[in-house]
């Protein structure tokens, strides 16, 4: 695994770098990576064609920085991914603030897109591991047609609700047995973060990548919002608006509770270790 330092919490904007050679940046005790989307994709390339095992991609923004605060657990399985990118203008506005040239947000959607864009060729094997019933199969036929030459190892949404030790050992040699070389997970945050925090020591799969609505989007079972709203910060609004039972305490609740903190963290009032 990669060696990260954590518990600075000060202005400082430089971290000790990735072995792509990509800063980090702290944010509310969390290291992000300073990358865009094709330097994430070069890393991740790198460790498939090193057969090397276990890695993790946590693609997180505000939301997944918020939960860490609260919750232990989802702050050390943050702080363990070998990349965490920012899914979030937020997490790319603090970056620039810290003199990082973050043009764009690594947007969990895109990323997949343009990785088996990239990389269709090249024969890695992909698996789909999430989402509702049903949608890992679709997101997994609607990427074999957009990307001729894909391989698909599989696919499987999990059921809703705890996993007894029994059925995830079942799991874990289902996911081996289809050899993976990158494993998607679509779990949603913070679960998707634990989930390749508990299970990556566990899997022969190369790279686990945590894309949460990625699956809803590019399967075409939830809108995204326009692009302009996209780059500009204001994705938030299109989802409240289309889901506002599910999102209105992520959004508004924990929103509220990320800029307290960052401004907190920024002027140097409290430390986030």
């Amino acid at each position: 695994m990669l060696s990260r330092r954590f518990g600075s919490g000060a202005l400082a904007g430089a971290e000790p770098r990735t072995e792509g050679g990509a800063e980090r940046f702290p944010v509310l005790g969390v290291n992000v990576d300073a990358v865009q989307i094709p330097s994430a994709i070069g890393q991740m390339v790198r460790w498939i064609e090193a057969r090397e095992r276990g890695r993790y991609v946590a693609v997180t923004g505000m939301h997944g920085v918020t939960e860490g605060l609260g919750d232990p657990a989802t702050r050390r399985a943050l702080r363990a991914a070998d990349l965490v990118v920012p899914d979030g203008m937020p997490l790319v506005w603090l970056g620039r603030l810290r003199g990082h040239d973050l043009r764009r947000r690594v947007y969990g959607p895109e990323l997949m897109l343009e990785f088996m864009k990239a990389t269709a060729s090249r024969g890695y094997r992909h698996f789909f591991y999430g989402g509702a019933p049903g949608v890992a199969d679709n997101l997994a036929s609607r990427m074999s047609e957009a990307f001729p030459g894909l391989t698909v190892a599989g696919s499987w949404s999990p059921p809703y609700g705890p996993v007894g030790d029994t059925e995830m050992g079942r799991i874990r040699r289902m996911l081996d047995e289809a050899r993976p070389d990158i494993l998607w997970v679509g779990l949603s945050t913070p679960k998707q973060e634990l989930w390749m925090y508990e299970n990556r020591a566990h899997l022969n799969a190369c790279v686990l990548v945590g894309v949460g609505a990625a699956f809803d989007l590019n399967s075409g079972r939830l809108r995204q919002a326009p692009g302009w709203m996209r780059e500009n910060g204001l994705e938030w609004i299109f989802r409240l608006a289309v889901e506002p039972r599910r999102l209105w305490k992520r959004y508004l609740v924990g929103g509220s509770r990320f800029v307290w903190n960052v401004s907190l963290e920024l002027m140097n009032l409290k430390r986030f270790d």
